[in-house]
């Protein structure tokens, strides 16, 4: 077990439905980072959130795996985001996740998001996925998951929630809010990463990304409409300590999700 990670996200505007212009976008960016385990990128970091899939949908096998795999091998870190999956004649809003060995693993977003037709392009998942990454269990959700604790209740133990976004900054409180929450009541460090900059559609974004430990105490943020980093290394002994001494995840309720 690896008891320290260091983590980064990293927030900034995405170029509309051009995968190689916004991967040479965060590759400049990753090329500044040191010592760090895990990098995290925002959802659909190669297109925006777009509801176009048949322009750039890729597959498992395309360009942006390939540069995943490549950015994790020559840096020896992890990497993730959500980025457009065409797979078996369906669309997925697909979380990556690529270690530096260049092994994947993969989760498709459960919650579409209706207000923006989401769900009538992109086929949901129905799976959760726990990654073990250094002996730390992480747990990516995407989104509009946010709004949905019982798909982020904590049953598996896990270390660390990750969020990736294209939140808008008209209900930028509520992601605020609710990232809080959802570390408080898993008593895990929780991510968020969004985007910044207005899309095609003329949705406006604020990026407002952070890391807060387990009881909700903010590690790191970025301002609103603010180019760069969170960071923070995360310290599992602290959490398990907290966890052991409140005993709050012993008292959870069972339940099945259907």
């Amino acid at each position: 077990m690896q008891n320290e990670l260091n983590v980064v996200g990293i927030q900034t505007d995405l170029v509309w439905e051009n995968p190689e212009q916004n991967r040479i976008v965060f590759e400049d960016k990753i090329h500044t980072l040191h010592n760090i385990d895990l990098v995290i990128l925002p959802e659909m970091f190669t297109t925006g959130f777009t509801m176009h899939p048949e322009k750039i949908a890729e597959s498992m096998q395309g360009i942006t795996i390939s540069w995943m795999q490549k950015m994790a091998k020559k840096h020896d870190f992890a990497i993730c985001g959500s980025i457009v999956i065409a797979d078996d004649k369906n669309y997925y809003n697909r979380f990556v996740f690529v270690h530096p060995s260049g092994k994947i693993n993969t989760y498709d977003k459960r919650h579409s998001f209706t207000l923006a037709g989401e769900d009538k392009v992109y086929t949901s998942g129905n799976s959760k996925l726990i990654v073990d990454y250094k002996g730390w269990k992480i747990c990516p959700l995407i989104c509009y998951d946010l709004r949905f604790p019982v798909w982020a209740r904590n049953t598996e133990n896990y270390d660390l929630l990750i969020y990736m976004a294209n939140w808008p900054v008209t209900r930028i409180k509520a992601w605020d809010t609710l990232l809080k929450a959802r570390a408080i009541e898993n008593i895990s460090y929780t991510v968020g990463v969004n985007r910044i900059g207005k899309d095609a559609n003329d949705y406006v974004y604020s990026g407002n990304s952070l890391v807060v430990d387990y009881l909700g105490n903010e590690l790191s943020s970025l301002a609103s409409n603010e180019i760069g980093l969170v960071k923070a290394t995360l310290e599992k002994v602290a959490q398990n300590t907290v966890r052991k001494k409140l005993g709050f995840l012993n008292d959870r309720d069972s339940f099945d999700i259907q």
